[in-house]
């Protein structure tokens, strides 16, 4: 049962850590520049949600290293 729920707690982190990679703005601006279109050349680029983004892909990468190495240790 316990494991059950942390493998879909770890299914989950693995989908929020890919959307928030992909979200990111890069060098070539990333799929949050293909989103935001020409908005934002209108109103700027938004600083706090690069940084924001920043923080919750660190916060999410330790939570799934975290949730892989119980999952490998408990099997």
């Amino acid at each position: 049962m316990l494991k059950g729920v942390l493998i879909a707690i770890h299914v989950l982190l693995c989908f929020g850590l890919i959307a928030t990679v992909l979200l990111q703005s890069g060098r070539s601006a990333g799929l949050s520049g293909a989103i935001a279109g020409g908005a934002e050349v209108l109103f700027g680029k938004k600083k706090g949600l690069d940084e924001f983004l920043s923080k919750l892909t660190t916060i999410m990468a330790v939570l799934f290293a975290i949730t892989s190495l119980v999952l490998g240790l408990w099997t």
